[in-house]
């Protein structure tokens, strides 16, 4: 299994059920053998506004269906125009308005398929007028741009103005105006795979359509940036032309339906960045709005940022996949206060010793990194060793400059602690941190380095939950400092290095991440904290 759908013919159907559970909608019955969802109430005094396609581009179509947008929506199969009938029947079922407005892409199909039912419906009565929406700029010379993202943009301004009751000859025309005022562009890493279907995924292309159609050429960005470069310089362009150099702007990021939100929000931000945020007067909250199944790439819809387009965009509507409008602005900074800021102060007396023997164990958690990570790539998410390398890199730092109080063991501990909180990510930072803050503490009462390690395990355990025997560091770090006390340094070594190897044979651990791991993955793998602790405590002595 590679994708969480049913078969290929229930897609569509599971689809616009779900839609339908979760909105106040009615659903076509399965047995018409067409596919429309409408708004279950819906005001007669309004003009009815329909729109709909090929699946596989939702949220649109019928996620968009809703108060304040559409009053339905016609679906197909995926990537196939539904047929005349079907568009034929929702036109009839909204007959009662004082007219219907379609929204059509321009897309052969959808052209034939809704124009024909246009007339027919004509024919039967019911006044009816459509706006094509052909926002695609892919192709400069192409006598019939494809309707793409900006499709979205229309469904809202038009919708919002029959919401307003204005009449159907007004809401054509003003909508028609809009979409011919509108400019997309997408680029994709890949095109989208079609349940059912074998071919293989392709490579990088600009100017893709949204029904997984090659796009205008073959690209290669090297990085988000350059990406972005190649999709915003030819629609910025275009906007000076149709709207005028530097016009303020209404911005669409489209999610094409394979992008992390991580992408996501990178893409938004070299956007604004490109763009410039001054420019940009309103923006839809970057979504998935219209896509390509889960083709991994993005669009960018320009309209202009005229005030009934403002206007409309801005007004609440109840509707599953419209986001919502924000006003794009400069960051605003705080200085946040740092408890620990300055903390590393370094103002008691050196041990050249021990500041020898710290810098030997950085060195060697330096250089286990990579190591480490393998280790920990096995049962976690294979970070263990570049988290141990950060602290011990901060802490080689340190020493070269010269920062740490070497020579006074309450003052070590605490800069230390310091040291480690801002240096080492994950918990294992945040679990050593406390170790020494708490171990500073019982230095400062007077107590030996044994038991002011022991005191910091103990709070260890009490704020991570883990305990010896889950298959953490503290296999390794216990009985170490319960060989110190009493014992020598190198009685502390063998028992570190005991309990690391000792995890190899623990199957099951009960903190971490590695606690979700099955068992045959456990096996045989020594815990990558325990093996840092063992490694440090050897290096420590030299």
């Amino acid at each position: 299994m590679q994708q969480f759908l049913g078969a290929p013919r229930a897609i569509v159907d599971d689809i616009l059920t779900g839609t339908a559970q979760l909105m106040p909608l009615l659903q076509s019955t399965p047995e018409s053998g067409v596919r429309i969802v409408l708004r279950a109430q819906r005001d007669p005094a309004q003009v009815a506004v329909l729109s709909g396609g090929g699946s596989g581009h939702e949220p649109s179509h019928a996620g968009f269906v809703g108060k304040g947008m559409l009053s339905g929506a016609i679906a197909g199969e995926l990537f196939a125009s539904p047929g005349v009938e079907a568009v034929l029947a929702a036109i009839r079922a909204c007959a009662d308005a004082p007219g219907v407005l379609l929204v059509i892409k321009n897309y052969t199909g959808d052209r034939l398929n809704f124009g024909l039912a246009a007339e027919r419906a004509r024919a039967e009565g019911i006044d009816v007028a459509t706006v094509l929406v052909a926002d695609d700029i892919a192709l400069p010379e192409a006598k019939q741009p494809r309707g793409l993202a900006g499709t979205v943009l229309v469904h809202k301004f038009v919708g919002d103005l029959a919401a307003q009751g204005l009449p159907l000859a007004e809401i054509a025309q003003r909508g028609q105006a809009f979409a011919d005022r509108l400019l997309s562009l997408g680029m994709a890493l890949s095109s989208c795979t079609v349940p059912g279907q074998t071919q293989g995924k392709r490579s990088p292309e600009l100017g893709l359509g949204i029904h997984n159609e090659p796009g205008a050429r073959k690209v290669d960005p090297q990085g988000v940036e350059d990406a972005l470069e190649l999709v915003l310089a030819p629609l910025l362009d275009a906007a000076d032309a149709k709207y005028g150099a530097g016009a303020r702007l209404v911005v669409m990021l489209n999610d094409l339906g394979g992008c992390s939100t991580q992408e996501l929000g990178t893409l938004t931000r070299g956007m604004l960045t490109r763009i410039g945020v001054e420019r940009i007067a309103l923006m839809p909250r970057p979504a998935a709005l219209m896509t390509s199944m889960d083709m991994h790439g993005f669009s960018v819809t320009l309209a202009p940022a005229d005030d009934d387009v403002l206007a409309a965009l801005r007004t609440p509507v109840e509707t599953l996949g419209w986001p919502g409008v924000v006003e794009p602005h400069a960051v605003k900074h705080f200085a946040p206060s740092l408890s620990r800021q300055g903390a590393e102060s370094g103002g008691g007396r050196r041990d050249a010793a021990r500041g020898a023997a710290l810098g030997r164990l950085a060195e060697v958690l330096i250089q286990a990194e990579a190591e480490l990570d393998a280790l920990d790539a096995r049962t976690g998410d294979g970070d263990a060793g570049s988290t141990f390398a950060n602290g011990a890199r901060a802490l080689a730092d340190a020493l070269a400059q010269d920062r740490l109080s070497t020579g006074e063991d309450a003052a070590l501990a605490t800069e230390l602690a310091a040291l480690i909180e801002h240096s080492m990510g994950g918990s294992s930072g945040v679990l050593l941190s406390i170790l020494f803050t708490t171990a500073a503490t019982t230095l400062e009462h007077g107590d030996g380095w044994p038991a002011a390690l022991a005191a910091g395990i103990a709070r260890m355990q009490d704020y991570g939950g883990a305990r010896e025997g889950d298959r953490t560091m503290l296999d390794a770090l216990i009985p170490a400092i319960q060989a110190l006390d009493g014992g020598t340094l190198a009685d502390a070594i063998n028992a570190a290095r005991s309990g690391a190897d000792g995890t190899a044979q623990m199957t099951r651990a009960g903190a971490g991440r590695s606690a979700a791991v099955p068992e045959d993955a456990l096996r045989g793998v020594v815990d990558p904290g325990a093996e840092a602790v063992a490694r440090a405590f050897a290096a420590y002595a030299g």
